[in-house]
Protein backbone atom coordinates (compact mmCIF):
# COMPACT_ATOMS: atom_id res chain seq x y z
CA UNK A 1 0.00 0.00 0.00
CA UNK A 2 1.53 3.34 -0.98
CA UNK A 3 2.39 5.86 1.75
CA UNK A 4 -0.22 8.74 2.10
CA UNK A 5 0.84 12.22 1.29
CA UNK A 6 -0.81 13.75 5.00
CA UNK A 7 0.66 17.39 3.98
CA UNK A 8 -2.58 17.54 1.78
CA UNK A 9 -4.85 16.75 5.03
CA UNK A 10 -5.10 20.31 6.66
CA UNK A 11 -5.95 18.68 10.23
CA UNK A 12 -2.73 17.63 10.48
CA UNK A 13 1.15 18.93 10.79
CA UNK A 14 4.49 17.97 10.73
CA UNK A 15 7.15 20.05 12.94
CA UNK A 16 10.50 19.02 12.95
CA UNK A 17 11.62 18.93 16.97
CA UNK A 18 7.61 18.17 17.80
CA UNK A 19 6.96 14.62 18.48
CA UNK A 20 10.33 13.57 16.64
CA UNK A 21 8.79 15.44 13.15
CA UNK A 22 5.68 13.04 13.44
CA UNK A 23 1.99 13.78 11.64
CA UNK A 24 0.04 15.11 15.14
CA UNK A 25 -3.11 16.95 14.84
CA UNK A 26 -2.72 20.55 14.44
CA UNK A 27 -1.29 22.65 17.72
CA UNK A 28 -1.40 19.27 19.23
CA UNK A 29 1.20 16.87 20.13
CA UNK A 30 -1.03 14.03 19.44
CA UNK A 31 -0.02 11.41 16.63
CA UNK A 32 -2.37 10.50 14.04
CA UNK A 33 -1.22 7.13 14.25
CA UNK A 34 -2.11 6.84 17.80
CA UNK A 35 -6.09 7.90 17.42
CA UNK A 36 -5.87 5.11 14.16
CA UNK A 37 -4.16 2.37 16.19
CA UNK A 38 -6.35 2.98 18.95
CA UNK A 39 -9.62 3.21 16.89
CA UNK A 40 -8.86 -0.68 16.27
CA UNK A 41 -10.13 -0.93 19.87
CA UNK A 42 -12.23 1.56 20.92
CA UNK A 43 -14.75 3.71 19.93
CA UNK A 44 -14.62 7.02 18.80
CA UNK A 45 -15.89 8.57 22.41
CA UNK A 46 -13.21 6.45 23.70
CA UNK A 47 -10.81 7.65 21.77
CA UNK A 48 -11.85 11.28 22.69
CA UNK A 49 -12.05 11.26 25.86
CA UNK A 50 -8.42 9.00 26.17
CA UNK A 51 -6.34 11.23 24.30
CA UNK A 52 -8.45 14.66 24.31
CA UNK A 53 -9.28 15.08 20.82
CA UNK A 54 -12.54 16.38 19.02
CA UNK A 55 -14.98 14.24 16.83
CA UNK A 56 -14.40 16.83 13.96
CA UNK A 57 -10.56 16.52 14.57
CA UNK A 58 -10.77 12.53 13.76
CA UNK A 59 -13.27 12.72 11.47
CA UNK A 60 -10.46 15.20 9.36
CA UNK A 61 -8.45 12.62 9.58
CA UNK A 62 -10.65 9.64 8.57
CA UNK A 63 -12.53 11.51 5.60
CA UNK A 64 -8.91 12.74 4.44
CA UNK A 65 -7.97 8.45 4.27
CA UNK A 66 -10.91 7.33 3.09
CA UNK A 67 -10.78 10.07 0.15
CA UNK A 68 -7.06 8.92 -0.66
CA UNK A 69 -8.29 5.56 -0.86
CA UNK A 70 -10.70 6.60 -3.73
CA UNK A 71 -8.24 6.94 -5.88
CA UNK A 72 -5.30 4.09 -7.28
CA UNK A 73 -1.86 4.89 -6.45
CA UNK A 74 0.07 6.74 -9.13
CA UNK A 75 3.06 4.06 -10.58
CA UNK A 76 6.11 5.15 -12.07
CA UNK A 77 6.57 4.54 -15.99
CA UNK A 78 7.17 0.86 -16.76
CA UNK A 79 10.82 0.34 -17.19
CA UNK A 80 12.07 -0.25 -20.80
CA UNK A 81 14.60 -2.44 -21.50
CA UNK A 82 16.89 -1.94 -24.47
CA UNK A 83 18.63 -4.16 -26.09
CA UNK A 84 22.02 -2.22 -27.17
CA UNK A 85 23.95 -4.92 -28.71
CA UNK A 86 24.47 -4.26 -32.65
CA UNK A 87 22.73 -6.60 -34.94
Amino acid sequence: MAALDWTQCPAVESVPGKVSGAWVFKNTRLPVATVIENLEDLSVEEVMEQFDVTREQIGAVLEFVAESLQFPPVSPDPIVVVDARPL
